[in-house]
Order: structure tokens, then C-alpha cells, then sequence
């Protein structure tokens, strides 16, 4: 791939992300990925090979959050924005429940895309919700995909077993099963896989049966080091402060101090959401067992952001308890400060700087840590660190050489390492220089951007598997779609196919001629097996799209890219065993062949007997089924969901895709087509129509062509002048 003018696609879907002041630990959605992807993302738009970055999210309408989050457009920074889309209502809501959802917020993409006619070069997905959307925007334009993971579904899975919670609770809860399906799936699309750290993807991504499927690129994140500067150039004589970090820094001294009873010792400072893999309780407890340590420091641990522990879920509420009951334990009164609120924005790195010209210590002491963002904003600014010695940590002080690293399950572990850089001034003194130093050279933006684009670069400009062939030439389906006039969809038996096909050959002619303007899709009533069957038969070129099943699945180009959104789309309130029980009684019924049965179709035969279509009908009223009935040619009875049909999924493509109905031609020639041919497409009943078209006559934008079968349609396609405005030539 070219790194050159690129336009990059990025998702985070869950959690408040906005690019200033952000609501870092406000609950389990809003860690330290939030500021990430924010930040590569400003970044990258800040490069001059990059022509546009929008970072993709969830638009959340919310009176008890933020009305920023509602903003559908946020500008980050140079050639950088915020785009938000709105998917399962305008609710703030935790990630786990946004799964039904994701389908909704592909469509809407789509839409985006094409009202925009700016396709991207790549996707990036972050997290898994976000992975499954970009996958499936990268395979509809045939372009490469990027999956950073920051956590995984089976590492969190190991972690709630182990806490004791059992397995039915974690699914129920987490939808955990759900979740590592979708990972599974993610690594086998991925192109590539950025991690932060090696041991990332030896113990995270190692639990996957497609680990080795994807190619994996570790590049550190950077941090801004216009806001995590040194703290002694705060003591310069020629500081050039700016006044909202000196109200800052006023503001979370006064913060802090009021819980220390001598508020000029050493800080030991904690930075974290209240969650129990961060381990906060034992660092309290390794402080509230040293009496020494308690001597000669303090203790300021900022969990997150809080109003109200009771309002807290259950996770953070027995975090933020525990700490109290630990604090009360150890008697930490006037040296242990909890703090209910801090801004990110501003406070966080005044923080690290007051807790450096302190001569304290940085801690992050949690069970497991992907990478550790808190340990280079401190190390940036000279506060040396304590850490787990486990995942990015170990990276981190393999490049900064700036604290130490120890055995978070033994609390002693944890008190003599702090003890051992505060009392000694020279070693301090060394982890401080080594990390404002390193930090600069490892982790900056700049080193991260240009690692990252010297992989994308690595990558395919077009990914073969996912596209299909149009005239010998490769070709995505997002791309041929978003860029046709004119879209010609007909039925198959009857109408496409007929009689002696006289004029088959010269509309296949036709259509390919002119494919460059006009797409050509077919709506039946067959199964996508039977209809591939048929067109290979009479040698038609494969569809754009084929509308399948009576209208119930749609499929497209020749990898046959079933359409997930319009699954989704209908499958509400739909219940097909309780339809087959409820009709089961009728005896005029005979419920077909199982290969002619489908996910979201009951097909029985049924001859055209007086009130036997009002008795299916009263049936299945009277149980309050949803559904939409379609018979025809006097035998063939369908139920669907009330949202299928082939009308309604030609509705669904125009709204998808962004092509305008009356570019949309539709051609039928019986009563499972009526639906399709009312209405705004422009309608094309041909010849040999069914009777049950007669009253379809005289309706605008409906056309009974004179010949029959495919000569009907080029009729029509002629009589609505459709190749001169596809050209522009009307």
C-alpha cells in the first residue's frame, strides 16, 4: 500500500470519546484506549502523507452525559476529526450491550461513505466491537484491515474464572462467548495486527486458534510531550507556563493536600479506573503494612472519576468500598488521599509533576497490564516507576531503564521498591533523567506515526480475496456500488429466463456493454444455491447482487457476501417454529421441500381454495405473529418476517447504498414481485406477466412491456431512456 495521501478510517465504537477534557475512568469504557486512539489519530493527520483521518464512533444523545458526545462532527486537529453514528438508540450504554447494534452502525457507515464519495484506503478497528465493523467496511470496498485489540475476551475470561465468577454469569454478563467469536473471526480478516508490547501477543493473542493467521507489528504508543514535559522546567526562571495549567496545578495540589496531614513528603501516586485487575487494594495494602514507608510518604491514589460509589457498577462500587474499608483498616487518615475527580485534560500532568518535585514514585502494581499509557506519561515527566513485572511494563523499562519491577502479589515486594528510590537520592535521580530522556526517544507520536505508516506500507493496495471480477478487472462491491447511475434488478423464472430466451443474449450484451453505468441484480423466489444454479446454466455473468428466498437474504458479487445489516434488519420479532406450529392444523397446507426452507422463510404449496388465504391470515393474527404473506402463481404461499420481501429489500438497498429508487429498474412478472414493482423504482412488468399484475395497470411508474421475458426488460430499460441519463446523454 501506498503511504502517500492516505486517507485512514479509524473505529472505537464504545466508551465517551471526544477529543478534549476526556472522561478517563468514568467507568470500564473509558480507559486509557480512549486517549490512544484520539492521539494517533491527531497524529497521523498531523503527517504529511496523510491526506485524512476520521476517527468513527457512537453519537450518544444522553441527558446524563456530556452533550458533546451528540455532536456528529468533531475537528481533533490538522486534516483529523470525530465522526459519531448513531446505532440502537441515543442511550449512553456499556459496550457489552451495543452487539445487536453493530449491524445498524455498518449500514449507516455505508451510507456516510457514499453520501461523502470518499472511500478509505484502510480501516482500523480498536477493540473488538470496532475490529468486527471494520472488517466488515474493508471487505464490502476491498481495501486492507487494521485490528488493535487493546484486551481481549479470553484474557478477561481467565481473569473472571479466576475471581470465582462463574462461567454462565461471565457469558450473560459480558456476552463473553459472543466476544472471542467475533476475535477469532477478526484475526483470520486482519491484514495486520498492532500491538503495543511482544508479550501481547505471545500470552494475549498466543489463546486464539487463528493467532497465526494474522501479521502482527508492535509499535509503542507515543505521548504529547508538549503536555508531559519535565517538571523542573516548571523551576525555570523562564517558565512559560501557560494559566490554565497553573490553575491546574493549584487546583490538584489543593485536591491532594487536603487529605495529608504533612503534605510535603514524598507522593506515592496511583492513576487508574477502579477495577479489580489494577490491584489497588494491594498497594494499600503494601502501604498500610509499612509503617516505615508511611513515615517518610504519602499515599494519593485517583481511581477514576466518581459522584457517588452507589452509583457505581458493581465491579467499581466494590473497588472504590474496598479501598475505604483498607483505608480505615491501616488507620491511613491525613496520609492516604482518594480524591473523587481529576481532569485529564490538564490536572493528570501537573499531577505527575507535583508528585515529581516531591521526589516520589509513580506505582502501577495491576495483576495484568497490556501496556501501561500512565507509566510514560510519569516516566515523561521524571517520576520514576514501580510496576508489575508483566506485559508492557517489562517493555517499558527495557527502553527507559527507570524504576523497578516487582511481584504485585507480594505486597512487601511492592513497599521496598518504592522505599528503595525515595530514600536514595541518586538512584532517583537516575530513574528520572533515564525516563524523561527515553520516553522522548521511544515514545513520542512522531516515532509511532512513522513506524505505523512503514507498515501500512507493507500491506496490499487491494485485497484480492475480498473483491470480485467485473470485465476481468478486480473491483470491490462498496466501490462498484457507490460509483454506478443506474441499478437493473429483475426476477429470475419467467422474466429474466423464459420461452425460447430470444433475447437473452442481446440484454446480457446489453448490460455488459453499458456496466460501467448500470449494475444488474436479481430478486427470486429461489434459494441462492438454486438461483447460482440456474444463471450458470443459461450462462449469465454473475450479479452485482442477488435478492434471494423471496426477499429474505442478500448476497453480493461473486465471493457472495451475505448482507449482515439486512439479517439483522428483519430478524426482528421473528419466530418461525411457532409459525409452523401455529399453521400445522391446516390440512389445504403442505409444507415444502427443506431445501426450498430458509432462516427467515415458512413455504408451503397451497392451491387457490376460497378463504384458505384468510385463514392463514386470521391464524396468525390471532397469535399476534408479525409477517409479511406473499402467494403466487397459485400455488406457492411464503411467510416472512414483516420486514422482507424483495420490494422491501430493494428499499433496504436504496437506503444502504444511497442509489435514489428511481435509478433502481425492477422487472416481474408475477404476484411475488408486486411489492418490488410499486412504488418509486421504476417498474417493469413484462409480457407474460401473471394475472395477478392486472392491477398494477395504469400505476405511475409501472410499465407492461409488449414482449415477453428478457425482451420485456430491454423493452422497458428502452422505453424509460435508462442508457441515455446513465451516460448523461438526456
Amino acid at each position: 500500500m501506498k503511504k502517500d495521501n492516505l486517507y485512514i478510517m479509524m473505529f472505537s465504537i464504545h466508551g465517551l470519546l471526544r477529543s478534549e477534557n476526556m472522561e478517563m475512568g468514568r467507568d470500564a469504557d473509558t480507559g486509557g484506549q480512549i486517549k490512544y486512539v484520539v492521539e494517533v489519530a491527531r497524529a497521523l493527520g498531523e503527517n504529511p502523507n496523510v491526506r485524512k483521518v476520521d476517527l468513527f464512533t457512537r453519537l450518544i444523545n444522553d441527558k446524563t452525559v456530556s452533550e458533546d458526545y451528540a455532536q456528529p462532527i468533531e475537528e481533533i486537529g490538522e486534516n483529523s476529526r470525530i465522526v459519531r453514528i448513531q446505532c440502537g438508540g441515543r442511550k449512553y450504554m456499556r459496550k457489552e450491550l451495543l452487539w445487536p447494534y453493530l449491524e445498524e452502525y455498518i449500514d449507516k457507515t455505508l451510507k456516510y461513505i457514499k453520501k461523502e464519495n470518499d472511500i478509505p484506503d484502510l480501516v482500523h478497528g480498536h477493540y473488538a466491537d470496532a475490529g468486527y465493523v471494520a472488517s466488515e467496511i474493508a471487505k464490502v470496498f476491498g481495501i486492507p484491515f487494521v485490528f488493535t485489540g487493546h484486551s481481549l475476551g479470553r484474557s478477561k475470561l481467565g481473569k473472571l474464572l479466576d475471581d470465582g465468577m462463574k462461567k454462565e454469569d461471565i457469558i450473560k454478563k459480558y456476552k463473553i462467548d459472543h466476544r472471542i467469536d467475533v476475535e477469532e473471526q477478526v484475526l483470520k480478516d486482519a491484514e495486520l495486527v498492532i500491538t503495543s508490547t511482544n508479550q501481547e501477543v505471545k500470552t494475549q493473542y498466543g489463546q486464539y486458534n487463528n493467532t497465526n493467521m494474522a501479521r502482527y507489528a508492535v509499535i509503542p504508543p507515543g505521548i504529547d510531550l508538549d503536555k508531559f514535559y519535565p517538571y523542573h522546567h516548571d523551576m525555570m526562571p523562564d517558565s512559560n507556563k501557560d494559566e490554565r495549567e497553573i490553575l491546574a496545578q493549584a487546583s490538584i495540589r489543593d485536591e491532594m493536600n487536603r487529605f495529608f496531614m504533612n503534605p510535603d513528603r514524598p507522593v506515592v501516586l496511583a492513576l487508574c479506573r477502579p477495577d479489580q485487575r489494577k490491584n489497588i487494594s494491594g498497594l494499600i495494602k503494601a502501604y498500610g503494612e509499612d509503617m516505615e514507608l508511611q513515615a517518610m510518604a504519602n499515599l494519593a491514589i485517583f481511581a477514576g472519576i466518581r459522584k457517588d460509589i452507589s452509583d457505581k457498577e458493581e465491579n467499581e462500587r466494590a473497588v472504590l468500598t474496598d479501598m475505604l474499608l483498607l483505608m480505615d483498616k491501616y488507620d491511613l487518615y491525613g496520609k492516604m488521599s482518594i480524591p473523587k475527580k481529576h481532569d485529564f485534560e490538564w490536572e493528570v500532568p501537573e499531577l505527575y509533576r507535583i508528585a515529581a518535585e516531591k521526589r516520589g514514585v509513580f506505582a502501577n502494581v495491576a495483576f495484568t497490564e497490556p501496556f501501561g499509557l500512565t507509566l510514560i506519561e510519569a516516566s515523561g515527566t521524571g517520576l520514576p516507576i514501580v510496576a508489575t513485572d508483566d506485559g508492557g511494563p517489562r517493555d517499558i523499562m527495557s527502553n527507559c531503564k527507570n524504576g523497578i519491577l516487582v511481584d504485585v502479589t507480594d505486597t512487601k515486594s511492592i513497599s521496598e521498591a518504592i522505599k528503595e528510590i525515595i530514600v536514595n537520592p541518586e538512584k532517583w535521580k537516575e530513574y528520572s533523567q533515564n525516563g524523561i530522556l527515553n520516553v522522548r526517544e521511544y515514545y513520542s507520536w512522531d516515532s509511532h506515526v512513522e513506524s505505523y505508516l512503514k507498515e501500512l506500507s507493507k500491506l496490499p493496495t487491494e485485497d484480492v480475496k475480498k473483491t470480485f471480477s467485473t470485465k476481468g478487472m478486480q473491483q470491490s462491491i462498496g466501490k462498484r456500488l457507490t460509483s454506478l447511475s443506474y441499478l437493473l434488478v429483475t426476477d429470475i423464472d419467467y422474466t429474466l429466463i423464459g420461452g425460447d430466451n430470444e433475447y437473452l443474449d442481446e440484454l446480457k450484451q446489453l448490460l455488459d456493454d453499458n456496466s460501467e453505468y448500470i449494475g444488474f441484480g436479481v430478486a427470486t423466489g429461489r434459494t441462492i444455491e438454486s438461483a447460482l444454479e440456474i444463471l450458470k446454466e443459461h450462462e449469465i455473468s454473475q450479479p452485482d447482487l442477488i435478492i434471494s428466498s423471496v426477499g429474505t437474504e442478500i448476497y453480493y458479487g461473486s465471493s457472495l457476501k451475505y448482507d449482515q445489516g439486512y439479517d439483522a434488519h428483519i430478524s426482528k420479532r421473528w419466530n418461525r417454529e411457532k409459525i409452523r406450529s401455529i399453521l400445522e392444523k391446516f390440512d389445504f397446507l403442505t409444507y415444502q421441500e427443506e431445501d426450498t426452507q430458509r432462516k427467515f422463510k415458512v413455504s408451503y404449496y397451497m392451491e387457490p381454495r376460497k378463504d384458505s388465504l384468510a385463514k392463514v391470515h386470521d391464524a396468525l393474527m390471532k397469535n399476534k405473529i408479525r409477517y409479511n404473506l406473499i402467494y403466487s402463481h397459485d400455488q406457492f404461499l411464503d411467510i416472512l418476517p414483516s420486514a422482507a420481501s424483495k420490494g422491501k429489500a430493494i428499499r433496504y438497498l436504496s437506503y444502504k447504498w444511497e442509489i435514489p429508487q428511481d435509478h433502481m429498474v425492477v422487472s416481474g412478472d408475477s404476484g411475488n414481485d408486486e411489492e418490488m414493482l410499486r412504488g418509486d423504482p421504476l417498474g417493469v412488468v413484462v409480457g407474460n406477466y401473471s394475472s395477478e399484475l392486472e392491477r398494477l395497470k395504469g400505476m405511475n411508474r409501472v410499465y407492461f412491456a409488449e414482449r415477453e421475458f428478457a425482451g420485456g426488460i430491454i423493452e422497458g430499460i428502452q422505453y424509460y431512456k435508462i442508457m441515455e441519463k446513465a451516460k448523461g446523454e438526456v
